[in-house]
């Protein structure tokens, strides 16, 4: 979620106005009121219920490829806390992030939670947004990621920022990098999507009109992110460690998702 930029000396466009969110009814719908003591079978309990009531709207499955295995730090109520760096030519600046995972079903490449942005010098308080994610897993979705206004060459510009996809490349400039099996590759590609904002009006001086490529890894829960919008400083980066913070009960915070 960074601040909006009027006038970017990087891309030389203007940004027409805020991003205003279609909420739309999906397995995202999760009303979150401060869930205490509930552990991860009661969650998923939860997601399968709604599910039971609303079509999934992902693209077709691709075949060949399995699925990645259970990771415990990508999963229902994990947090992450770090930095997002939002440095322009203008100024050095970064903000203290939060991240809650608060749904993830890697049979169809997804997964949702919530973001929290702290000392953001535009807001009175934490600017809390609602995202949903795509899971590079090469059945649902490929590195190629088709809308958001990112073409081919801005995927690989930004999943070039990872060291750890530098063994992908070559394959991804080839055929989109659906021909890799990701299944057990050490790192999990995934793009982070701002859907709208919890606590604050779209008034807040941030923007969330684009999304993240994001880079997780299997062996310590880190998250590497680079936000890409084509009206705001490029390469903003996301950094984040996976906490015990709600662990043992599984607490979220108290707002709700409809």
């Amino acid at each position: 979620m960074p601040v909006r930029m009027v006038d970017n000396p990087f891309y030389n466009t203007q940004l027409s106005g805020h991003y205003r969110p279609c909420v739309r009814k999906t397995r995202a719908n999760i009303v979150v009121t401060q869930i205490s003591n509930v552990g991860v079978e009661r969650v998923n309990t939860m997601l399968e219920e709604l599910d039971q009531g609303l079509p999934h709207q992902l693209p077709c499955t691709i075949p060949g490829h399995s699925l990645p295995p259970p990771c415990m730090l990508l999963s229902v109520g994990q947090a992450f806390a770090g930095t997002q760096n939002v440095s322009n030519s203008q100024k050095d600046e970064a903000w203290k992030v939060n991240v809650r995972l608060q749904g993830c079903d890697l049979e169809h490449g997804y997964l949702c939670g919530s973001m929290e942005a702290l000392n953001v010098p535009s807001a009175e308080t934490p600017v809390v947004t609602f995202w949903e994610g795509e899971i590079v897993d090469n059945r649902n979705y490929t590195f190629l990621t088709g809308k958001w206004e990112a073409m081919k060459d801005t995927d690989v510009r930004h999943w070039s920022k990872f060291q750890c996809f530098a063994p992908l490349l070559n394959q991804v400039e080839l055929d989109g990098g659906r021909s890799v099996d990701l299944s057990n590759y050490p790192y999990i590609f995934m793009r982070w999507k701002e859907k709208f904002f919890v606590n604050v009006g779209t008034d807040c001086g941030l923007t969330i009109a684009g999304f993240y490529y994001v880079c997780f890894s299997r062996s310590d829960g880190s998250v590497s992110g680079f936000y890409y919008d084509p009206n705001s400083s490029p390469f903003q980066k996301l950094e984040l460690k996976a906490t015990n913070e709600g662990r043992a009960g599984y607490s979220f915070a108290s707002y709700e998702f409809q």
